[in-house]
């Protein structure tokens, strides 16, 4: 089977529609050679011979199982651990210690819920486990609970094996590598069960709600940049509802959802709070 061209401008067009209704992502109108190459993919894999047939598989019925592993095919998983050390400075020193704090007052029960919002590979929330287990003398019988969401399930898949090569742990200290991963070949290492055990993933697409119990800690974190205005506000709503009274919401430098936040009293420029 010859491979076909290019999406045309109308084909892309009504790919990216589609993309739009079900992620919230605006793909870009540059995007077009990208798009065009990521659903190629899917095309072999199916066995289908042009887009327009594959885009008829994916809307029909028949194509229903298919949904996820396009959306797989175009989201973009590229991360690291401690990705902005900054933000895990203050998660495990003025966070935790506050939370500490409070507990020590009876002003919050001894249990921490973290929520790691489109989370890809699984860098950032088991970062944030490391950081709690750094912490685990002062939050010795806690009740920890993290969480790491993404809309794509093979990006899920990869976070729940929780194996990583030397490139996504430039920012892990020898220290670090040494308690908390095991090598398991040259350049190549697990992350161990005690940090893997307080991590759960889960598919979740954020134009969602998320039914769950409201979280003390919320990271969002370059993953809206692609998203349009509409969808930045659905997306927002759902993470200031899903933020416990005075927990905290964490967002990257290039979310473009700053003058979206004034339910929230601002911290800093990446730190918002919950009154």
């Amino acid at each position: 089977m010859s491979e076909p061209p290019r999406l045309t401008e109308q084909q892309f067009e009504r790919f990216r529609a589609f993309i739009y209704h079900h992620s919230g992502i605006r793909m870009d109108a540059t995007k077009i050679t990208l798009v065009s190459n990521r659903i190629r993919r899917r095309l072999k894999a199916e066995g289908i011979d042009d887009f327009d047939a594959y885009y008829r598989h994916l809307t029909s019925s028949q194509g229903a199982g298919e949904l996820e592993c396009f959306l797989d095919a175009i989201t973009t998983n590229e991360t690291h651990f401690f990705r902005t050390d900054p933000h895990f400075q203050w998660f495990k020193q003025d966070f935790l210690g506050e939370l500490v704090s409070r507990r020590l007052r009876n002003e919050h029960p001894a249990s921490l819920r973290v929520w790691s919002a489109a989370c890809s590979t699984g860098e950032e929330p088991y970062t944030l486990a490391i950081c709690v287990a750094e912490n685990m003398l002062r939050l010795r019988d806690w009740k920890i609970s993290i969480l790491g969401t993404d809309i794509s399930e093979a990006a899920l898949k990869d976070a729940r094996t929780a194996v990583y090569r030397q490139r996504s742990l430039e920012e892990v200290s020898p220290v670090q590598l040494r308690r908390y991963f095991d090598e398991v070949e040259p350049t190549t290492w697990q992350v161990r069960p005690s940090v893997r055990n307080v991590v759960e993933f889960r598919r979740h697409n954020l134009m969602e709600k998320l039914r769950l119990p409201a979280f003390d800690c919320i990271f969002i974190r370059n993953v809206l940049i692609y998203f349009d205005r509409e969808s930045k506000q659905k997306v927002v709503k759902n993470l200031i509802d899903s933020l416990a009274r005075g927990g905290y919401l964490v967002v990257g430098p290039s979310e473009g959802i700053y003058d979206m936040l004034s339910p929230l009293e601002k911290l800093s420029t990446f730190l918002y709070r919950k009154s």
